[in-house]
């Protein structure tokens, strides 16, 4: 008699920033549930929506066992796909039947993988400073506390400006100038530079804030700096710049945050024109995906560095820790550093010991959830202000 599924629970929780959404689904075996994560922060209602309207009704009294079928079966079930609202309904389902396959196996998700490649998983935080030797200073507290890889930012995505003009009656907003952005993070890696010397790995997350050809300009002035990699410097419209940087310099690229569709990855592996792949594995739809992809990318000598902010829930790490203790190609790990209340909500959150991150060797993912405690944090209603971005004239452009 198979285990079916019997259930499908969302939780939304805020218990730090972000808006969390994550799914447990309860079988026909008692006891047993499964854990996912389909944290979409900015439209944390949506995906409730569309796992308990939609997805709910379709999983119910299916066998846990056929993840491949499942998946594959939900992506089209809709007829239209690869949006990220549903592919992150469909990741809190995938994560946890992985969840509930450890489980039932008793073993770790990494050794349904395949096995571990390594002992740890070695992680990058984030350096953020007023100005460089404010940035300097941050570096070298992470050093040491055992951190060998850090990204440096100056002032968040975009840069701060002291200086800009903007006009009369200009609208509320997240202003940012990209070109004086480009020029003060150029001294900003130089200073780091000169201070720490090449005893740490340093990266940089544009986030999209350049113009194609400024960003072809920007990662062949940062190429002598020699970060680990630089990030985000196209938004996902502008893919075909790609080709034009490689043309340009050798400074390695990370790319595929906003990413929701294979078409815009694939390209871009196959062609060799990054050499990290680092999507939101919810948002690509879970871990079924991030496998395929891991396998793929190992084929063309490209690594993972799955994103992992704090708007990725407890849940999403571990399966990132599951993938990268596992993958043949791993890269890094970006780590948010949660506070302790988080770990108290959710039992197994992955550890971060000397710059590596471990598993709890638990089966499954490892990982658990109070629902009482999350109860007590709901999820806030607020109408996002760092995505409303605007050039220096006031012109609405991307995050």
């Amino acid at each position: 008699m198979p285990i079916t599924i019997r259930d499908v629970r969302t939780i939304l929780t805020q218990p730090a920033g972000s808006r969390l959404v994550v799914v447990k689904v309860i079988t026909s075996e008692p006891g047993l549930y499964g854990l996912g994560c389909a944290t979409f922060t900015q439209r944390f209602h949506a995906v409730h929506a569309a796992i308990e309207r939609h997805l709910k009704p379709f999983v119910v009294g299916r066998d846990v066992s056929r993840i491949e079928e499942l998946f594959r079966m939900a992506m089209v079930h809709g007829y239209w796909r690869n949006g990220p609202v549903l592919n992150n309904a469909i990741s809190g389902i995938d994560m946890a039947l992985w969840d509930i396959k450890g489980k039932v196996a008793g073993m770790p998700v990494y050794q349904l993988l395949g096995g571990k490649c390594r002992e740890g998983a070695a992680v990058y935080a984030h350096a953020d400073g007023r100005d460089p030797r404010e940035v300097v200073d941050n570096v070298r507290r992470f050093l040491a506390q055992g951190y060998r890889y850090v990204r440096v930012q100056m002032g968040g995505y975009g840069g701060k400006s002291d200086t800009m003009v903007r006009p009369d009656e200009a609208p509320a907003g997240a202003y940012y100038d990209p070109r004086e952005y480009a020029r003060r993070i150029l001294g900003m890696l130089e200073y780091v530079r000169a201070e720490l010397g090449d005893s740490v790995e340093l990266l940089h997350d544009v986030h999209e804030r350049l113009q194609p050809i400024d960003a072809v300009q920007f990662a062949k002035s940062v190429e002598h700096f020699g970060l680990f990699f630089l990030e985000d410097i196209l938004a996902p419209e502008d893919l075909d710049w790609f080709a034009r940087i490689r043309e340009q310099c050798c400074t390695p690229l990370a790319m595929g945050e906003l990413f929701n569709n294979p078409r815009e990855w694939q390209p871009l592996v196959v062609a060799r024109l990054i050499d990290f792949v680092r999507m939101h594995i919810s948002q690509m739809g879970g871990i079924t995906p991030a496998r395929d992809v891991t396998l793929m990318a190992n084929a063309f000598g490209i690594r993972t560095a799955w994103h992992g902010p704090g708007d990725v829930s407890p849940v999403g790490h571990a399966a990132n820790l599951h993938l990268d203790l596992w993958a043949p190609n791993f890269g890094v790990q970006e780590w948010c550093r949660f506070p302790e209340l988080v770990y108290e909500m959710f039992p197994g959150t992955p550890q971060v010991r000397n710059g590596y991150m471990y598993a709890s060797d638990q089966p499954g993912l490892g990982i658990d959830i109070d629902e009482d405690l999350a109860a007590r944090y709901p999820c806030s209603d607020e109408v996002e202000q760092w995505t409303q971005t605007r050039l220096p004239d006031g012109t609405p452009v991307r995050p």
